[in-house]
């Protein structure tokens, strides 16, 4: 499993953040793993907290080594990443600063591709046997293009978006103030 690290030597992650938000409150899009959703999209709220549910519950039976969504950060572990990840979600981060972190001490992380996060956000209904299925893959470190998945019957294919769960303390190292975007424009 070299997608999960237990270390101290320094390691440098990425993560988009508020303008007014300070270390060590911070994290890669508003200080939940869940996301943001319009009030008015109950549907995909819903969504969001039972995809974090059973990625959480399925981690604490067969993954309890690993970093907790729910109590780590969220980073990415490139910029690359960051930027694809802006590139999928510009309203996510739209507003946001792409800032570099340095650990410091000791830390607990691993590596995990996003896009199963995008997949199990799909607005599809999928079973108990599924969901494990996909968990199994996420906590393992599989990519989402590895596994031939399908939506709708047809293929359903996203580059990876790697994500780092993070347990440490973290010391910024820049803030690149970005020109806000509106979303969907580059």
């Amino acid at each position: 499993m070299d997608h999960l690290i237990k270390d101290s030597a320094t390691l440098e992650l990425y993560a988009w953040l508020d303008p007014e938000a300070e270390l060590p409150g911070w994290d890669v899009l508003t200080g939940n793993p869940f996301g943001t959703s319009l009030p008015e999209d109950q549907f995909t709220t819903v969504q969001n907290y039972f995809a974090e549910y059973h990625l959480e519950y399925y981690r604490q039976r067969l993954f309890n080594d690993f970093p907790s969504r729910l109590h780590a950060l969220l980073l990415f572990a490139t910029k690359v990443d960051a930027e694809n990840f802006r590139a999928k979600h510009p309203g996510r981060v739209y507003g946001k600063y792409l800032v570099c972190a340095r650990s410091r001490g000791p830390y607990t992380v691993s590596f995990h591709d996003s896009s199963w996060l995008d997949y199990l956000r799909l607005p599809h209904s999928l079973g108990l046997s599924t969901l494990d299925e996909v968990s199994n893959y996420y906590w393992k470190g599989a990519l989402v293009e590895e596994v031939g998945l399908r939506f709708m019957d047809e293929p359903w294919r996203e580059a990876p978006v790697i994500e780092a769960l993070f347990q440490g303390k973290l010391d910024p190292i820049s803030l690149q103030p970005q020109t806000p975007m509106l979303p969907g424009f580059f």
